[in-house]
């Protein structure tokens, strides 16, 4: 039998996998459903390495062994978590902070958004409680790759970067296996490469938070992704105001005013990261922040289903 033979008609070959928390959905554009399924397997667990490295529910996880450590040593790692980690600090810093991966240093018990909330966390409370959220302590040692949290009780995590990350790292290796077009979707957050079968682009719908089954606008996009952060997948809902999973790290409270940011761009670990930030800085200055950035673009939906956009993006 010739494997993936180019006489043969070209199909979208499809696998969907609960990883990282979210739901994956990996498309390839091939001939063969035998050689498809082969490289959907080896994207599943390439998704399924970069989990294990990252997650914060195994303490052999390297994400652990540094928050174990913190404020007493610092942890060698592999190059690939030091490369993200510093990654992530450029962020930070372009983002003067509002994004940070040492977010997992606010307590669980003053915003769960997984069980039922019934009073807001006092505003003092909250605001002691994200004393230990600042990227300016996570020290790297290039060298050694080594990494330390400097103070005691700080946690990082990676819920803000690592589902873009993991996406672009199977489309990556999707594309050394001779994969001319697909998508890694992980839960909204999205990277594209090719065409389509029928040789048209990808097409992405951009999602209406007040129908999430209904997009509000569709891009065309090839070799791009997008990423959304919105309030209608984890929120709670108190004397009838509904608060965000979104925490800003300089309060300790959740942001309010946008229901979703799309952010595209040509790289999904960056859309995923860029996403958050905007929704804690504001429309305007989360706006003027992107419109300064080359290859980026975003869509902002407010409360009251108001729609923003960055100056080089045009919706259909």
């Amino acid at each position: 039998m010739v494997v993936n033979s180019p006489n043969m008609v070209l199909q979208s070959f499809k696998r969907t996998e609960r990883l990282m928390g979210n739901t994956f959905e990996i498309t390839v554009v091939g001939h063969d459903q035998l050689w498809a399924d082969a490289k959907l397997e080896m994207a599943v667990e390439e998704i399924r390495r970069i989990e294990r490295l990252l997650t914060t529910f195994n303490e052999q996880s390297q994400t652990n062994q540094i928050n174990q450590k913190a404020g007493i040593a610092a942890v060698k790692v592999d190059p690939e978590v030091f490369s993200l980690i510093e990654r992530s600090l450029r962020i930070s810093r372009i983002t003067d902070g509002a994004f940070d991966i040492s977010y997992g240093s606010i307590d669980k018990r003053l915003w769960n958004f997984d069980r039922e909330m019934k009073a807001l966390p006092n505003a003092e409370l909250a605001k002691s409680m994200v004393g230990l959220i600042n990227y300016k302590n996570i020290i790297l040692d290039a060298q050694a790759c080594t990494v330390k949290l400097s103070k005691v009780g700080m946690r990082i995590g990676f819920g803000a970067i690592g589902k873009g990350y993991a996406a672009e790292m199977a489309k990556a290796l999707l594309k050394r296996e001779g994969v001319e077009g697909g998508i890694v979707n992980a839960s909204g957050d999205l990277t594209t490469w090719g065409t389509q079968h029928n040789g048209k682009p990808w097409t992405i719908g951009i999602v209406n938070p007040a129908h999430r089954q209904m997009p509000f606008s569709y891009l065309n996009v090839n070799d791009m992704a997008v990423a959304t952060s919105g309030n209608y997948e984890k929120y709670v809902i108190i004397n009838g105001v509904k608060y965000s999973h979104t925490i800003n790290p300089k309060t300790g409270l959740p942001v309010r005013g946008i229901k979703s940011v799309s952010i595209i761009g040509p790289n999904a670990e960056i859309a995923d990261a860029m996403a958050t930030p905007v929704t804690i800085m504001g429309i305007k200055a989360g706006l003027d922040m992107i419109n300064q950035i080359r290859h980026l673009a975003c869509i902002i939906i407010d409360d009251y289903d108001q729609v923003f956009t960055s100056n080089n993006i045009n919706l259909r």
